[in-house]
Order: C-alpha cells, then sequence, then structure tokens
C-alpha cells in the first residue's frame, strides 16, 4: 500500500522509505523528535511520526541544528498552530540565509586566494625550469 494511504509503520518502512538508518530513527525517537508507539519492543511509527520525520530530514538538509527543528516542530501543536511556526520559521529562515551567504562569500574568496596562490606557485616552478 501506498505511504500515503496507510495508518501505520514499522521502523524498517520508515528507514527504508526517508534512506535512513535504523540507528537515525531510534536517535530521533530518544531526542523525542518522534514518539512510535509501543508494541512490547515492536516500534508502531503513525502520520504524525512520518511527517515529524519528513520535517526532520527537511530541515537537517538546510543546516539548521536539532533544537531548532524541534521547536518549528513542535509549534505546529500550539493554538496558533502554523501561523505561529511558519512566523517563526521565516525568522529562522533569513538567520540561516544570512549565514550561508557569508559562508558563499568566503568560500568565493578562498577560492580567489588558492588560485591567486596557485598561479604564483605556477610562475615560481616557470622561473625555476
Amino acid at each position: 500500500m501506498p505511504a500515503p494511504e496507510r495508518e501505520t509503520w514499522t521502523i524498517r518502512d520508515i528507514a527504508d522509505e526517508f534512506a535512513v538508518t535504523h540507528r537515525t530513527v531510534r536517535h530521533y525517537e530518544d531526542l523525542g523528535l518522534i514518539t512510535p508507539e509501543r508494541r512490547g519492543t515492536t516500534r508502531v511509527y503513525h502520520r504524525r511520526d512520518r511527517t515529524r520525520l519528513a520535517l526532520i530530514l527537511r530541515g537537517k538538509r538546510l543546516g539548521f541544528p536539532l533544537e531548532e527543528i524541534r521547536t518549528i516542530i513542535d509549534l505546529y501543536d500550539r493554538p496558533r498552530g502554523k501561523a505561529s511556526q511558519l512566523e517563526y520559521v521565516l525568522g529562522q529562515i533569513d538567520e540561516r540565509r544570512t549565514d550561508l551567504e557569508q559562508r558563499r562569500r568566503d568560500l568565493e574568496d578562498a577560492l580567489t586566494e588558492l588560485e591567486q596562490f596557485e598561479r604564483r606557485c605556477q610562475e615560481d616552478l616557470a622561473r625555476l625550469r
């Protein structure tokens, strides 16, 4: 059955769907980011867990630390729900963008410096030959 039509998933299902290890899924559970139902020693994941895992992984891809991801996800459960979540996320996006833009400038500067150093080394080597 396709993932969206299902009601529950096993750790194997979740790990395979999101291309993560069982250990990764359990780590997020240990941190309280996802809370699967326990049936004996078996973890049973519901839609909420699946959605939260998707949000966690998206946040990680965008470079957000886990505590920021937790805050964003937890805001969804508050009374204002999505509005407060979106306001918070927009602020975090601005911060993340500023950080990434600075990193890009730093990388561009480093590449320029490396190119200049390479050119000087090539010129020095040519003079020595």
